[in-house]
């Protein structure tokens, strides 16, 4: 097996060791899988200590999903890992990268209702009243779908910017 391959495999199930080992032996950090996925790309996302040592090895944090141009920050803003969303911000991810939906980090986060990435992305979004390609805010997403907590947040922090 190809290190890039068995580089992906420990990132995938958060085994630190491993991922250090392959890295300091000279696997390709950017390099595709078989599935044309780079090892940050299906990084366990609750595991941040694998998440920075790839990004500490040169681990490119915009990549791009192949299938819905999603990016690891898209990831984890929709799994609700705040933690890795942090790190990857920390490492220059860009959270207003849309996917093929129109969506930025922040709307898949305020769907899902994940507040605290929410709190976390919602200052650092260029546009947080950006609709994606449904026409939808992520403040409408988390009302559609009863995330009553994140939307109230959503709501106060834009009616507040607006008070500025």
């Amino acid at each position: 097996m190809a290190d890039t391959e068995l580089l992906c495999n420990a990132s995938a199930t958060g085994n630190l060791t491993k991922v250090l080992s392959l890295l300091q032996n000279g696997a390709e950090v950017n390099g595709c899988n078989i599935y044309n996925r780079t090892a940050l790309q299906v990084v366990k996302l609750g595991h941040t200590d694998v998440v920075e040592a790839l990004l500490e090895a040169g681990a490119d944090p915009n990549l791009r999903d192949p299938v819905l141009s999603l990016t690891v920050v898209h990831d984890a803003a929709r799994e609700g890992f705040v933690d890795t969303a942090c790190v990857l911000m920390q490492h220059g991810a860009n959270v207003n990268l849309v996917d093929e939906q129109g969506n930025l980090p922040l709307h898949l986060a305020a769907r899902e209702g994940h507040l605290e990435v929410v709190r976390l992305l919602i200052g650092r979004t260029a546009d947080p009243r950006l609709a994606n390609s449904l026409g939808y805010t992520a403040g409408q997403l988390a009302h559609q779908h009863g995330r009553m907590g994140t939307a109230a947040y959503i709501d106060h922090y834009l009616n507040f910017c607006e008070c500025l």
